[in-house]
């Protein structure tokens, strides 16, 4: 691994996505390209299959390609929150390990958050043209519309992997499972602008979704109201210095 410490750390939770290992690393390395020092964090979420293998391999022959391994499946915010803190990176961004996300849509996440100046702490991708089943829409279109009413964080869709956002933003969350689908409301609980990116979705390339329905709703209403709480307890922060 190199000693330079790179300015962007792409954060990838995987688990079981043997196949979908080596494009997804070709793509993200086409789509930064020189523009950015950048590192690949793959957390290994447990995977049973080649994925560690395949990640080993491509490991040999790239130095700025990093896997964190859990031992047993965590889920995926787990996962993401192993990656962030891993991350060299002052700024972090996050995408799904199945192929869905394109990394072609990194570079704008990367701009928002450093043409935002500090104000903007996190850069959202909003999927269009979804190339899920019509019941995982059905799935995603209800989660979205009771968070919405709930928390009324504006976002019209938290479940894309597409994100960027400043690693010390984001470890100032508190943390818990299911994180990952309430970054808008809690950016903004912090008092952080955000940015949204339409970015287009696309058919998974191999294998099957490894974070289910359950995963994405029923489990997550206790999270709602724990996040609604959180964000009505909110006190403002004191203005503090130093007396010498």
């Amino acid at each position: 691994m190199s000693n330079v410490a790179p300015a962007v750390s792409v954060v990838v939770p995987v688990r079981n996505e043997e196949n979908n290992i080596g494009p997804l690393i070709d793509e993200i390395d086409t789509a930064l390209g020189k523009q950015w020092a950048y590192e690949i964090i793959y957390v290994n979420d447990g995977s049973s299959d080649a994925t560690g293998e395949r990640l080993l391999e491509r490991m040999k022959a790239r130095s700025n390609l990093r896997q964190i391994r859990h031992e047993k499946s965590a889920g995926q915010s787990a996962a993401v929150r192993t990656g962030v803190r891993a991350a060299r990176g002052s700024i972090v961004v996050t995408l799904d390990g199945d192929g869905q996300n394109n990394p072609a849509f990194l570079p704008a996440l990367i701009l928002a958050i450093e043409q935002g100046e500090g104000r903007v702490g996190l850069a959202a991708g909003q999927r269009v043209g979804r190339q899920d089943t019509t019941f995982k829409k059905w799935q995603s279109r209800i989660a979205n519309a009771v968070r919405n009413a709930i928390l009324k964080d504006g976002t019209r869709d938290t479940g894309c992997g597409l994100k960027g956002f400043r690693r010390e933003v984001f470890l100032a969350l508190p943390y818990f499972d299911g994180l990952h689908r309430f970054l808008p409301a809690l950016v903004r609980r912090e008092g952080f602008d955000i940015v949204y990116v339409d970015v287009i979705d696309r058919p998974r390339r191999s294998g099957v979704s490894n974070y289910g329905f359950f995963d994405r709703l029923w489990v997550g209403l206790m999270d709602l109201t724990g996040v609604w709480w959180l964000i009505h307890r909110k006190k403002s922060k004191p203005v503090a210095t130093e007396v010498r």
